[in-house]
């Protein structure tokens, strides 16, 4: 990556709010945002249809929404060796975003993936359980029996993946440059917050 840019990778509970406190991180410091795109241009890359990753004929038999399905299986129902070639793929799309542009990229083993970089900033967003239900029902419009189950079976989901494919925890700090409490300040509060930090420590890159 070049020095003149940065990345920021987000890994998060779900419920906790991540991707709306990513999206407007983004729009605040006015750079790209990327997270479930990247299985979309994966499979593209692949030319699989997207129906092999997202288990979009299966989930014909499902009520949950297609894109909360798609954080309980992040690369599809399929066979070890088809998942293995889909992180590849999107290991490379990856990569290939955060050596262009200055961007913020959620989930998909990113802080794994770049680990390596100098111009990198790490962060992982929490929330108590119940804060989490809330949301859930709240933002999600989902009963409070729904959100309690998906909760579980998503954080089993993105713990299962990142321990494959990293060797550690979405939630290890020793893996982190922040970890924030999005209950605290909420998804505005939680953006500016870490929006500042941002601008601190890349003071003077380009964005």
């Amino acid at each position: 990556m070049s020095k003149s840019k940065y990345v920021i990778t987000i890994t998060r509970q779900f419920g906790s709010l991540g991707r709306p406190i990513a999206k407007r991180m983004s729009e605040l410091l006015g750079i790209e945002f990327y997270d479930r795109d990247l299985v979309d241009q994966a499979a593209k890359k692949l030319n699989l249809p997207e129906s092999v990753v997202d288990e979009e004929e299966e989930s014909a038999k499902i009520s949950t929404p297609f894109y909360l399905r798609r954080m309980q299986f992040p690369l599809g129902k399929n066979t070890n060796s088809r998942q293995d070639e889909i992180f590849e793929a999107q290991q490379n799309i990856i990569k290939f975003l955060a050596d262009k542009e200055t961007c913020i990229i959620v989930g998909r083993c990113s802080d794994f993936l770049l680990s390596e970089e100098e111009n990198a900033l790490h962060i992982f967003i929490y929330a108590p359980y119940e804060k989490r239900v809330d949301n859930c029902v709240t933002d999600l419009k989902m009963d409070v029996k729904e959100a309690r189950k998906l909760i579980v079976d998503v954080d089993e989901a993105r713990d299962s993946y990142h321990m494959h494919y990293a060797g550690y925890y979405p939630d290890d700090k020793n893996h982190k440059d922040i970890m924030i409490d999005s209950s605290l300040l909420g998804v505005e509060g939680t953006a500016e917050y870490l929006v500042e930090l941002v601008r601190r420590k890349f003071d003077g890159v380009k964005a």
